[in-house]
């Protein structure tokens, strides 16, 4: 039988800044909007840089911490997992989307770097439960690296 795998691991900027909301019975949820760039030559040849956007859902109390820390232009790193998502617009159309729920959001560079601080720097981002002595798998060395 084949394993069912939903996981996605982003690193970018948010676009915009967190919209805090409650659930109907309390939960809070923040949703960020992240810019991931992907490197691509153009028809002239050049390298070039194209975003691609991502909407992310946060739940419970890292929600409300990312709230409260994160800003329009922030790096962050997200780690989670798909989901797809249908509703009845106002209009009475049906709607869908597919969106990233966020198991956990790494907080990337300081909080001086918004507008245009740029994803990268001496912070590395490990994805959640990866660096705990019961993750699913082993630290790679470079012994463990094929080439």
């Amino acid at each position: 039988m084949a394993a069912n795998i939903n996981r996605v691991v982003l690193g970018g900027n948010l676009t915009r800044d967190p919209e805090l909301k409650h659930t109907p019975g309390g939960t809070p949820v923040t949703s960020l909007r992240i810019a991931v760039n992907s490197r691509r030559k153009d028809e002239t040849g050049q390298w070039v840089d194209k975003p691609n956007y991502f909407s992310i859902s946060v739940f419970g109390n890292q929600a409300e911490s990312c709230a409260q820390y994160l800003s329009k232009g922030r790096p962050v790193a997200i780690d989670g997992r798909l989901e797809w998502r249908e509703w009845q617009s106002q209009d009475g159309g049906k709607r869908e989307a597919v969106e990233v729920v966020a198991d956990s959001v790494q907080f990337l560079g300081s909080r001086g770097d918004g507008e245009g601080g740029g994803f990268g720097g001496g912070n590395q981002f490990v994805p959640a439960g990866a660096g705990s002595e019961h993750a699913d798998f082993p630290a790679a060395t470079d012994d463990d690296i094929p080439f």
